[in-house]
């Protein structure tokens, strides 16, 4: 039996993004699954908009991600003489042609639609049709002159192509509908559809897993694997991902948000975009799976499948616009259930590496004061959804001082809606000083009972204390709070609201 070999092939022309992970990720899954090899190929033939930087960022991408490759990377750039060599070699057996127009013709809009009228009107492809029966002697002798030219894809004028795909089934096109495809420039520059296919057979290729946007290409590629009598591979064109706007997700148009290595930063866990991304356009089967969303890397290897695969395009959701929900509510959501499930010894390290990057983290966190920060981790976590939560909103637990922002809405909410908290706070600060428990039994107690002597509800001073002391409005319970932020800082804290009131 053939071993499979599959292939994930992005073009350095930007970062890794949503679509393209995706695209990744489905084939290391089928490799994975199916006991085969998952090879990586830069196709940075177009020189003027690859760049070494997005060819960095798609290797971090793939390397956060955790779709380790078992071959490459293979740069596509280092076969060009291999893509001329194949381009001769259907020019010889007659399946390709030179095409002497002129480049400023070629490229002309209203000369491209002349040409393809006059084929319709003959009944023939639209194709650029004045030099493709040109004697071969006249050919070759316009060439050693030095005439400038392409080569051309010499497509049949009689016949289809068929093939059946993974995901959208039979597919057939009448080979009259397909152009003659230019396979060399004038430079003598190979373009995509020849290089694509001259590196499939040179890999190996066995299946071909990519966005459904090459479906066309597809018809065209298996007619050159025909013309260079070698077997086409298997073919599984994935649904596209579509934007809010319902428009085809585009980095360039799109931005960051749409970039892989913006969850990185954004304090998403691999582990769940990963997650993610296996169910933008895919499903285990039903039965057992069928209420579950939540997969280990494992489980998604041994459930994976390309039937499976939905032919039905999946919507991407974000808002660049709030910084809270900035992007699809599933991700976050399931970013939130890794978080709050992940062993706290695993969780840590991530952690630390968000609060490095703040400013917040300390030495002694890993010291004296390990396992009071273990525990603030612990309590915080069940409400986050995202690792950058533990510096942004996890702030006022772990700095000392007031080095924190107060939210203004709980502020107008908490505090200065009732001017009685401007004496209160500090009072009940001087009782919690002379507790010599600070835990969660004590610190109740003693709230509650300033509260009855003080004729207030408690919800007054909770709710008051809340802002006071973390900024916010909401948060865990109260008293877990008192205690995570501990006795000397709630002292500091209450005093300092009367200002705020």
């Amino acid at each position: 039996m053939t071993q499979i070999r599959v292939r994930f092939a992005p073009s350095p022309t930007g970062y890794l993004h949503v679509g393209g992970a995706r695209t990744a990720l489905f084939n290391w899954l089928f490799a994975r699954q199916q006991g085969g090899r998952f090879i990586l190929r830069i196709e940075d033939t177009d020189l003027q908009r690859s760049s070494d930087e997005m060819v960095e960022g798609i290797l971090q991408g793939m390397e956060w991600l955790g779709l380790d490759y078992d071959e490459g990377p293979f740069y596509q750039s280092d076969y060009v003489e291999q893509h001329r060599q194949a381009a001769r070699q259907l020019l010889e057996s007659g399946w390709a042609y030179r095409d002497f127009t002129p480049k400023e013709e070629r490229s002309d809009a209203a000369v491209k639609q002349q040409v393809a009228e006059a084929a319709r009107q003959q009944g023939v492809p639209p194709a650029y049709w004045p030099f493709r029966d040109l004697p071969r002697a006249e050919s070759d002798a316009r060439a050693a002159n030095g005439e400038p030219h392409v080569i051309r894809f010499k497509v049949p004028q009689e016949g289809r192509t068929s093939f059946i795909d993974s995901v959208f089934g039979q597919q057939d096109r009448e080979c009259r509908e397909l152009e003659d495809l230019v396979l060399l420039r004038s430079d003598g520059h190979p373009l995509y559809n020849l290089c694509v296919v001259v590196d499939d057979i040179n890999m190996g290729i066995t299946h071909v897993v990519r966005g459904q946007d090459h479906l066309m290409n597809t018809h065209k590629q298996i007619l050159i694997y025909q013309a260079l009598g070698k077997p086409v591979p298997q073919f599984a064109h994935l649904p596209l991902i579509l934007a809010p706007s319902k428009e085809k997700l585009s980095k360039r148009k799109h931005g960051e948000i749409v970039s892989v290595t913006a969850y990185r930063d954004r304090g998403f866990i691999p582990e769940a975009f990963l997650n993610f991304l296996a169910l933008l356009g895919w499903a285990p089967d039903s039965g057992v799976y069928r209420d579950r969303e939540i997969f280990s890397r494992a489980e998604l290897i041994e459930l994976f499948s390309l039937d499976r695969i939905h032919k039905s395009n999946a919507v991407f959701n974000f808002n660049e616009g709030d910084l809270r929900n900035w992007t699809d509510q599933k991700a976050l959501w399931m970013n939130g259930e890794y978080i709050k499930a992940m062993p706290i010894d695993e969780l840590m390290p991530l952690v630390k590496t968000e609060l490095e990057r703040a400013g917040i983290w300390q030495p002694a966190f890993e010291t004296e004061r390990s396992d009071e920060v273990r525990q603030t981790i612990g309590l915080l976590r069940d409400r986050y959804r995202s690792l950058t939560d533990f510096a942004t909103l996890g702030r006022p637990y772990l700095v000392d001082g007031l080095d924190f922002e107060w939210e203004e809405s709980a502020v107008a909410k908490n505090l200065r809606k009732d001017p009685v908290l401007k004496t209160l706070l500090p009072e009940l600060a001087t009782r919690f000083a002379l507790l010599e428990q600070f835990d969660h039994e004590s610190t109740e107690s003693a709230l509650r009972s300033f509260a009855e002597e003080k004729g207030v509800k408690a919800g007054l001073l909770i709710n008051g204390a809340r802002t006071a002391l973390t900024g916010q409005a909401v948060g865990p319970g109260m008293f877990e709070v008192l205690v995570a932020i501990g006795q000397r800082r709630t002292i500091e804290r209450l005093n300092h609201a009367a200002s705020l009131i």
